[in-house]
């Protein structure tokens, strides 16, 4: 076992009490890094599982009305109708950063906008079972796409209510017009503690640099701010204890 040998004076006791603050500052740091992490990746995992089930029973589907044309149609005609697909579809991937970490994002984008390409045959020698077929699996690809997470907020320049985003420094309001509408909000996230000096909500913010602190959501009216997690009162809880 190691051993330090340590000056037992009170210049060195300073030193090193600040050195326990700083590890015990860098330590909270990284599990907060780790919690937030764990969170989305969990809230991914959920969203996953759920587009999994209702892409497989879409599927499933789709694969027997692709039996039934086959049933009604030769198998030469079958594969002359869907020898040439003249729709394309394209997986595109980009990086979101979430506490200085890359995570990878998927969209399906496709050749063309028009839903009718998605048919690359004529209608004249196919049966409407492989029309229901096509359509089927066509359908399966929309329900891969991951909507955004509406809230209440509505934005001041058209009316819609705002989405939630995610750009560098982590979640963000923006408008779901864009192009059209480029109106775009800071997301403030309520931590559950009223402000010290008017009682309104404490809100999570983040600094330029990615760095979170936590402000009024009265700012600029009220000034409060403090880069440590505000905790609510004792007398609060005492409140709020004795009314449960």
């Amino acid at each position: 076992m190691s051993t330090k040998h340590v000056n037992p004076t009170r210049m060195e006791l300073t030193r090193l009490k600040k050195k326990l603050v700083t590890a015990m500052r860098g330590y909270k740091l990284l599990k907060d890094k780790r919690d937030e992490l764990m969170r989305q990746f969990l809230e991914l995992v959920r969203e996953n599982k759920a587009l999994r089930e209702k892409v497989e029973a879409g599927i499933r589907e789709a694969n027997q009305n692709f039996v039934l044309a086959r049933a009604g149609m030769s198998q030469e005609a079958l594969n002359v109708a869907l020898m040439a697909p003249k729709q394309e579809v394209y997986l595109e991937a980009e990086t979101r950063n979430v506490m200085s970490v890359e995570i990878p994002v998927f969209h399906i984008n496709t050749r063309t906008p028009d839903p009718n390409d998605i048919y690359s045959y004529g209608f004249a020698f196919t049966s409407g079972d492989l029309d229901d077929a096509v359509k089927k699996a066509e359908s399966e690809l929309e329900k891969v796409k991951i909507e955004d997470e509406v809230t209440d907020v509505v934005c001041e320049q058209c009316g819609r209510h705002m989405v939630i985003k995610y750009g560098p420094h982590g979640k963000f309001l923006a408008c779901p017009g864009f192009p059209e509408c480029r109106n775009t909000k800071p997301y403030l996230e309520k931590i559950g503690v009223p402000c010290p000096k008017c009682g309104k909500d404490i809100v999570l913010r983040r600094s330029s640099k990615g760095r979170k602190f936590y402000s009024c959501e009265g700012y600029p009216e009220c000034d409060f701010i403090s880069w440590k997690k505000p905790e609510i009162p004792k007398t609060a809880e005492m409140t709020e204890n004795s009314k449960n």
